[in-house]
C-alpha cells in the first residue's frame, strides 16, 4: 500500500543496476562518495524503483569509485614511457647526506617577488618541464580528478608515499607534477608582473621627482613637447 501510494515499485536488482551504472559514469569526474550517492538517488527518483538501503548505496559508491580511480591511474601509467616512470619514481629517493628528496620540490612556494626568487622559479619551471609531458599523461582525465590525485600525493611525504604500490605512486606523482607545472608557470607570470609593476612605479616616482626639481618653465616646455610629439 505504501508503494502504491508513493507510486514506486519494488525491483531491487534494477535499482542497484541503475545506481551502479550512474555512479560509474559520474565517478569519472567526481571523487566524493556523497556526490555519487546523491546523483544515483536523482536517477532512482526519475526511474521510480524503491531505493536500496543507504548502506548498500554507500558500499556501492566506495567500490565503484575505487574501480574507476584504478582505471584512470592505469591509463595515466600507460601513457608514460619507461624512462618517464623511472624519472618520477626517482623523485622519492633520498639524495645526498641530508636525507632530502626532490619530491618536496614539487610542493615549493614561489616566495617574495624578488629577482633572485624569479631566477630560482624560472629554473624550477625548467626542471618541472624536464620531468615529462603531463598533457600527454593526463589526456582525457577530468581536471577535478587530477586535482584530487595531486592533493593526495601532496599530503604525503617521500616516506609515506613509498607505502603505496609502485603503480599507484607513479600515477599520483604524475598528477602532482602536472599541478606543480601549472602552479610554477602561474607563479612565474605573477612574479614577473609584480616586478614590472614595481619598476614602473619607481620610474613614475623618479620622473615626478625630476619634474619637481626642474624650473617651472622647463617643466611646462617638457609637457608641451610631449603632447605635441608625433605618435607612432
Amino acid at each position: 500500500m505504501v508503494r502504491q501510494r508513493c507510486q514506486v515499485r519494488y525491483d531491487g536488482p534494477a535499482a542497484r543496476a541503475l545506481a551502479g551504472e550512474t555512479m560509474r559514469v559520474e565517478a569519472a569526474s567526481k571523487n566524493n562518495p556523497a556526490d555519487l550517492i546523491n546523483i544515483a538517488l536523482e536517477k532512482l527518483v526519475e526511474a521510480g524503483p524503491e531505493f536500496p538501503r543507504f548502506s548498500t548505496l554507500e558500499a556501492m559508491a566506495s567500490t565503484v569509485r575505487g574501480q574507476v580511480n584504478e582505471e584512470i591511474l592505469a591509463g595515466i601509467r600507460g601513457r608514460m614511457t619507461g624512462e618517464e616512470r623511472g624519472r618520477l619514481l626517482g623523485l622519492a629517493d633520498v639524495i645526498g647526506l641530508d636525507g632530502k628528496t626532490l619530491f618536496n620540490a614539487l610542493k615549493q612556494n614561489p616566495g617574495r617577488a624578488t629577482w633572485s626568487h624569479f631566477k630560482r622559479l624560472k629554473g624550477h619551471v625548467e626542471w618541472v618541464d624536464g620531468l615529462g609531458d603531463p598533457g600527454k599523461w593526463l589526456e582525457g582525465v577530468a581536471s577535478a580528478k587530477v586535482a584530487d590525485f595531486a592533493g593526495e600525493a601532496e599530503a604525503q611525504d617521500a616516506g609515506t608515499l613509498k607505502d603505496y604500490t609502485e603503480d599507484r605512486r607513479v600515477a599520483l606523482i604524475a598528477c602532482l607534477a602536472a599541478k606543480a607545472r601549472m602552479r610554477a608557470r602561474d607563479d612565474l607570470a605573477t612574479m614577473f608582473c609584480k616586478r614590472m609593476a614595481a619598476k614602473a612605479k619607481k620610474a613614475r616616482e623618479e620622473l615626478a621627482e625630476i619634474h619637481r626639481q626642474q624650473p617651472s618653465g622647463w617643466a611646462g616646455e617638457s609637457r608641451r613637447r610631449s603632447c605635441c610629439w608625433p605618435r607612432g
